[in-house]
């Protein structure tokens, strides 16, 4: 693989995570516990599809192959894509989206810097503008995550729940491979393997705060940066590209 392919690999996985994360917590819309949630819901998904469609262009203009931001969304089939398996998780109750949200939106806020002083200038330029936003969103999961977690007993209870089962879906988000290791070898991106102690110290933080326990490392899911992914993405992409699928080169 060379440093072009690379980087096409990378960019793919910047603009997949957003891309499924967002999707998933659309779903949410018109079901939120409350008319507020269900706003600030929607509005999170749609920060993250106007990311994906930053990242997903950008990858297209470096394949080169007349491939822009929709042809890679909604073209593609489960095991070209790039994503963190954490993001295709199920929405399950606000406990497991909150925990979710709050462990990829940590990770999301520290890539992100070290994003912006690549020496890609098209990378650092998008990575300023979407660390804003998720300034916010972490901002945010967390308060959510500290609140049910330290609110009532059955609140502490999902919450404590949420945040074991989806422990095993973290470690992957550190795990550096063939494709980071030249995107740091290059200078585009950071190294994955150091924002693990910066990240651990937040969830370390937010749970003390939240009088939940931290679950102890372990054995950890991986796969979705190599196209390996849980029967969830199938799911996620039939509702996703159905109408391009059904109907090609539709517009409105």
């Amino acid at each position: 693989m060379n440093e072009q392919e690379a980087l096409f690999e990378y960019l793919l996985r910047l603009g997949d995570n957003a891309l499924i994360l967002g999707h998933r917590l659309s779903e949410w819309c018109g079901h939120a516990p409350a008319l507020e949630e269900d706003l600030a819901l929607a509005n999170v998904a749609l920060d993250l599809i106007g990311q994906t469609q930053l990242w997903l262009n950008l990858a297209g203009t470096v394949e080169g192959k007349g491939r822009d931001a929709d042809k890679l969304a909604y073209l593609r089939d489960t095991r070209e894509f790039r994503n963190v398996l954490l993001v295709e998780q199920p929405n399950g109750d606000f406990a497991v989206t909150m925990v979710r949200q709050l462990y990829f939106d940590a990770w999301h806020y520290l890539l992100l810097q070290g994003l912006t002083t690549s020496r890609d200038g098209r990378i650092a330029e998008i990575a300023a503008k979407a660390l804003k936003e998720v300034t916010y969103h972490l901002e945010r999961s967390r308060e959510w995550v500290i609140r049910l977690g330290d609110g009532t007993e059955e609140s502490h209870r999902r919450m404590q729940t949420a945040l074991d089962d989806l422990w095993m879906y973290t470690g992957e988000l550190f795990e550096p491979d063939e494709v980071d290791r030249a995107m740091v070898g290059a200078g585009i991106g950071p190294d994955v393997s150091t924002l693990h102690e910066p990240w651990l110290g937040l969830m370390r933080a937010t749970a003390e705060e939240a009088t939940l326990t931290l679950p102890q490392p372990g054995w950890t899911q991986r796969g979705g940066k190599k196209g390996i992914h849980s029967e969830h993405l199938g799911y996620i992409l039939a509702d996703l590209q159905f109408l391009q699928r059904a109907y090609p080169n539709a517009t409105w």
